[in-house]
């Protein structure tokens, strides 16, 4: 059954509550007129409206408590405030204490319309966004801490690849985590019981990758003085995870190839062939297609490993998901030094979030467990952390000026001055809210003293651009 559309109109003076009612007649199946604040209270039990136009100046109440209590009770409506001129302040209020929006009295048929629609479009939007979020936030999978939806949609795929024998490619900086979802993907598969072997192609010698992934005999190579087991037949029945891909040899690659297409190989210096049922997943921290024009990646083998693409994205983009995982690590390398912390301060927090991370994850952690080796425990502070500014230049090398404070801003070189688009701005101060808030829409619009529904209103346009 189809639910009916009803408006309540909170207002004690006749002639305005029936002009509101034949302005908006079209856009509710149903108008209710409440002169009294009781009246509002009983006619909110009876039957939850679907938005509400309340007057602050009432014969029984103030106009502000009924919000307090909406509010309070989390009612599924949005809330229209009516206020005269004089009374923006008051009006500035209600909208902090839950109100999605107000009109100035008189106002026009015009002006009142486009506010309740734009108020029901924003609260539908609300509750589609928070239902969503509800579904999907899954802040440690498999170990990858991340609530952030990008991080939510390389959660998805990784659920959807893992049961499939097909190759995966990992992209993303170094640090971001590539190897913990090569091991989520593995832990998650039907090959979890065999084994997980990964090798960095980066780290090993040139002349020696060939023996590493396949093996070798003796005297193949001079060094060689025994049989050497390859990580194709160690991965047996599991996953080969190749890390930094773009860093093996060219010449190797071929047989590679070979051995994804036809699952043989021959060890180095003799010619019997092997056999090895394995899975193979790639990574790297470069451009792949950038790595095939410059010739160092062959096309044919990026093609047969790219099947399942999963890029990760660096950490400064990520938002809240830098504080999830500092308290997390804070947590863990606390426990392992025997000392307890508290969690961060606001200024730590503001820090974190600020800071570019140009080494990720990986740089993050190493900061949690210096702090948690070297303070004796309790609270975080901004003290504690490296004495330089969250807009760092660490991408550029530069060093601060000496006479830099630890915790203001370095001054940007002539060439970064001039302005921005203010939406830009705008969108940044709304992110940074929404990271310090862990993603709460609700407390980032409190940090921000507006109202939620203003958020999601920006998010949906910036989405559509």
């Amino acid at each position: 059954m189809t639910t009916k559309s009803k408006l309540l109109i909170v207002e004690d003076t006749p002639s305005l509550a029936r002009t509101y009612e034949a302005h908006l007649k079209r856009e509710f199946d149903r108008i209710e007129i409440a002169d009294t604040g009781a009246k509002a209270l009983a006619s909110v039990q009876n039957e939850a409206p679907s938005c509400i136009l309340l007057d602050l100046k009432l014969p029984d109440a103030d106009g502000l408590d009924l919000l307090d209590r909406w509010t309070r009770d989390q009612l599924a409506a949005p809330v229209i405030v009516i206020t005269a001129t004089g009374s923006m302040t008051v009006a500035v209020d209600a909208m902090r204490r839950g109100a999605h929006d107000f009109v100035v009295k008189p106002t026009s048929s015009e002006r009142l319309k486009v506010t309740v629609r734009n108020a029901r479009d924003n609260f539908q939007l609300k509750k589609t966004v928070a239902t969503y979020e509800a579904e999907v936030d899954r802040s440690d999978f498999c170990g990858i801490i991340g609530r952030s939806l990008v991080m939510q949609g390389v959660f998805k795929t990784i659920e959807a690849a893992a049961p499939s024998r097909a190759s995966v490619f990992v992209t993303g900086e170094t640090g971001t985590g590539k190897e913990l979802v090569a091991r989520a993907v593995h832990e998650m598969s039907p090959r979890r019981k065999a084994r997980f072997v990964a090798l960095n192609c980066g780290a090993i010698p040139k002349d020696l990758i060939e023996s590493e992934i396949f093996g070798h005999v003796k005297g193949a190579f001079t060094g060689a003085t025994a049989d050497r087991t390859g990580a194709a037949q160690l991965a047996d029945g599991g996953t080969l995870f190749l890390d930094e891909l773009g860093e093996m040899p060219i010449d190797l690659q071929p047989k590679l190839l070979r051995f994804l297409q036809l699952g043989e190989f021959s060890r180095v210096g003799e010619s019997t062939l092997c056999k090895a049922d394995i899975r193979i997943i790639a990574a790297t921290n470069r451009d792949p297609l950038q790595a095939i024009q410059d010739g160092q990646l062959r096309e044919d083998l990026y093609y047969r490993l790219h099947v399942i693409p999963v890029a990760l994205p660096p950490l400064a983009e990520r938002g809240g998901d830098v504080l999830l995982l500092a308290e997390s690590l804070l947590e863990r390398f606390g426990r392992e030094e025997a000392k307890t912390f508290t969690g961060f301060s606001r200024e730590a927090q503001e820090w974190l979030v600020s800071h570019t991370w140009p080494g990720n994850v990986r740089e993050l952690e190493n900061l949690i467990r210096q702090i948690a080796v070297m303070q004796t425990g309790g609270e975080v502070t901004v003290d504690m952390l490296p004495a330089r500014t969250p807009i760092t230049a660490s991408h550029t090398g530069a060093a601060l000026p000496e006479n830099a404070s630890r915790n203001q801003p370095a001054a940007p070189p002539p060439e970064d001055y001039g302005c921005e688009p203010l939406w830009l701005t705008e969108k940044k101060a709304i992110e940074r809210a929404i990271a310090l808030s862990r993603g709460n829409i609700v407390a980032a619009a409190k940090r921000l003293e507006i109202n939620p529904s203003t958020i999601y209103r920006k998010k949906a346009s910036w989405e559509s651009v």
